[in-house]
């Protein structure tokens, strides 16, 4: 439930975020469902977003203009003219410096013939976002508050993208300390944002310039309206989503940087030659590594492990509500440790069912609310016996029940996420 505010409270709010493109067409995602709840409990809320898809050749027309304004169930999204790109070269580079040096140039012009914000909520992924809406707010002279959903270039790092003490790190570092320090507000997707500042040394306990009691968490989460409507009104008739199998699923995509999905299916592989074992791996995604994986498991008689294609996200709710345990991930990765914020962590949930997951951080949610199990994994081995030991849980009703899991997710309810959002921005605001 929305806390109640004073109508003279309300306020206008931009929620900029390169990538929410996609939301405009899928009807769904964090800032589509921020903006959602705002507008119910009385607020205006603009979502902005190039005019780019991400992932696709489509360009939405800007018919000549910086910007085209469109509405998807009342909610109004403004498309940047940005340059087309394709993969992570060059002109993707290109694509995100002209999304937000054109956010920032057009920002006062639709402020004029439109409605002034009252405050600018600007998103990574990338942090030029960032930038650019510390720039414009500074210029419409309203707050700007950060939203650090990756942490870059930590992120890069981690992955092995570019090295830590390179000048592009450097660089990159020095901008991000930059942002942190002129952010009116910076909110974390992760729960260990703090201790990422901390970490580097930029709180003001440290001798840096970043005021900690401006930082807050507002996880991702889920819909939980969306979720059930889309179970009951978009099924799929897929035969290995009936019968007595015990159903282990994954959704997401396959590409080499995820090389952990190569972990299920050896552990498919284990557990297939437990001939008294029923189970089978529902692989449900797309990416560079599908076909490959697909003829591994056909040259190798991995019988179990299903490779079921891209799916369309309305799907997904039932799909997960048919099967028994959720795969998030099999192997941790070092950037995990400030916590784990994966949109689909929360689809998950609310599945009601249990999850595994190989992030060792001590903010996992999965083991903070006894949800399943989530640790670094040794081996193949342990992660096969992980998976047969819920399961043998869940056939004798001692652990991980559905209510209990579905209570969780009512936690992370983007209903009750933009409640804490609505928070902040009083305080911000006055």
């Amino acid at each position: 439930m929305l806390m109640d505010i004073n109508e003279d409270m309300k306020k206008n709010i931009w929620l900029w975020n390169h990538y929410a493109t996609n939301m405009y067409f899928d009807q769904g995602g964090r800032h589509y469902w921020l903006a959602k709840y705002l507008i119910k409990d009385g607020y205006d809320a603009t979502v902005f977003c190039a005019n780019t898809k991400h992932n696709s050749d489509e360009i939405i027309d800007t018919e000549g203009k910086k910007y085209i304004i469109k509405e998807t169930n009342g909610i109004p999204f403004v498309f940047v003219k940005t340059s087309p790109y394709k993969g992570n070269g060059i002109s993707r580079v290109r694509n995100m410096l002209r999304f937000a040096i054109n956010l920032c140039s057009m920002s006062k012009r639709y402020a004029n013939e439109n409605d002034m914000p009252d405050v600018i909520l600007a998103s990574s992924v990338h942090p030029l976002t960032l930038v650019a809406g510390i720039c414009a707010a500074k210029r419409l002279k309203v707050p700007c508050i950060c939203e650090v959903r990756d942490l870059w270039p930590e992120t890069l790092v981690a992955y092995g993208s570019i090295k830590k003490n390179s000048l592009i790190s450097k660089i990159l570092y020095a901008g991000e300390k930059w942002i942190y320090k002129k952010a009116d507000r910076l909110i974390f997707t992760m729960e260990g944002g703090k201790d990422y500042i901390i970490e580097k040394g930029w709180d003001k306990d440290s001798g840096g310039p970043i005021d900690l009691s401006k930082v807050f968490h507002i996880s991702n989460g889920v819909d939980l309206e969306a979720f059930d409507y889309d179970k009951e009104h978009y099924q799929i008739d897929h035969e290995d989503l009936t019968g007595d199998e015990f159903r282990v699923v994954y959704t997401g995509s396959l590409r080499k940087w995820n090389s952990s999905i190569w972990d299920l299916i050896h552990a498919g592989k284990l557990i297939e030659e437990k001939t008294e074992q029923n189970v089978i791996f529902l692989i449900y995604g797309s990416g560079d590594e599908l076909k490959k994986m697909a003829t591994y498991c056909e040259d190798n008689g991995i019988g179990n492990v299903k490779f079921k294609g891209g799916i369309a996200k309305k799907y997904i709710p039932f799909i997960l509500s048919s099967c028994n345990l959720n795969i998030l991930n099999c192997s941790a990765n070092e950037i995990m440790r400030f916590g784990g914020s994966q949109n689909k962590l929360f689809e998950y949930l609310a599945s009601g069912n249990p999850i595994i997951s190989g992030e060792e951080s001590q903010y996992s949610i999965i083991n903070k609310y006894g949800l399943g199990i989530s640790k670094q994994f040794e081996n193949v081995q342990e992660l096969a016996n992980t998976i047969l030991e819920i399961k043998k849980d869940m056939e004798q009703g001692s652990t991980y029940t559905k209510e209990e899991i579905l209570d969780v997710s009512g936690l992370f309810d983007y209903n009750v996420l933009t409640n804490t959002l609505i928070q902040i921005i009083c305080e911000l605001c006055g």
